[in-house]
């Protein structure tokens, strides 16, 4: 008697997609992992516009007294089209002519309704990660093209956004993984003194494994400098194995303990991962 337990019911994973049929990265981005869209397809466009004129229209109401919901969804689009970016409540009021105060509380709002999370930079001091400035993602990838009112997966590809969405893919799949290992996601990203960065971090026990993300189907030694950079520095602190998750036909290894990952993979090695842990 008075025990409870809360389960988050994220979309679904790349690992629950992939049992019916292997995605492509442009199915997988264009059509997310809400269940209506990805289980059918070609009620993707209108389920996911009628998902976002509810979600502001509703959802929000209930969340917090938002009278401006035009402003609301301009900040929304904005949101999107920072997707992958550092997150900037300042710049953000300024551009929707809005309050500062009122920018933090309608982020909060995105993240507490789960449309966004925010990934924090790693410091070994905890306060600091509180503080310094997150990295902005919509959980789903769907809502992200969506909102930038891309016109197909294959565009959304070619385009801009391309590195931000599977950036953000594989970001959300590091979170479903480890809500679905019943723990919390320790993720974050990393940054040196003089801007170079590393995409992910995921901390598994005591050790810190870096994930680069890109684009590529062709790895360099320029690919790893994040993940070689970072192992030097948090020494002990890290995996002595980097990921390096792109376009790559099949898993195969890199110097310096680095592994070049197809997309696909990732979930399968993470959740192993959190299994030995």
């Amino acid at each position: 008697a008075g025990r409870i337990a809360i389960l988050e019911l994220l979309p679904f994973s790349i690992s629950e997609t992939r049992r019916r049929r292997p995605p492509s990265l442009e199915q997988t981005v264009w059509n997310g992992g809400y269940p209506e869209p990805s289980l059918h397809p070609r009620k993707r466009d209108l389920w996911i516009s009628s998902y976002i004129q509810t979600y502001i229209e509703r959802d929000v109401r209930q969340l917090q007294n938002v009278r401006d919901l035009r402003s609301f969804g301009t900040f929304l689009g904005l949101c999107a089209a920072r997707h992958g970016q550092a997150f900037s409540a300042a710049a953000l009021a300024a551009e929707c002519g809005i309050s500062l105060p009122t920018a933090k509380g309608w982020a909060g709002i995105l993240e507490a309704s789960y449309l966004v999370r925010f990934l924090p930079p790693y410091f070994k001091n905890y306060g600091k990660r509180l503080v310094k400035t997150p990295k902005i993602y919509f959980v789903d990838p769907a809502l992200a093209c969506a909102l930038t009112r891309q016109p197909s997966g294959e565009t959304a590809l070619a385009g801009p956004m391309a590195g931000p969405l599977l950036e953000g893919l594989i970001v959300s799949e590091a979170i479903k993984g480890f809500a679905a290992a019943g723990k919390r996601a320790d993720v974050f990203f990393w940054r040196s003194h003089d801007g170079l960065e590393v995409d992910l971090l995921v901390q598994i026990g005591d050790k810190l494994y870096p994930v680069e993300i890109k684009m590529t189907a062709t790895p360099s030694l320029k690919h790893l400098e994040p993940l070689n950079r970072f192992k030097q520095t948090a020494r002990k602190d890290s995996s002595d194995l980097g990921l390096l998750v792109c376009r790559v036909d099949k898993t195969r290894p890199l110097p310096s303990s680095n592994l070049a990952m197809p997309w696909l993979e990732f979930p399968k090695w993470l959740g192993t991962a959190l299994g030995k842990d």
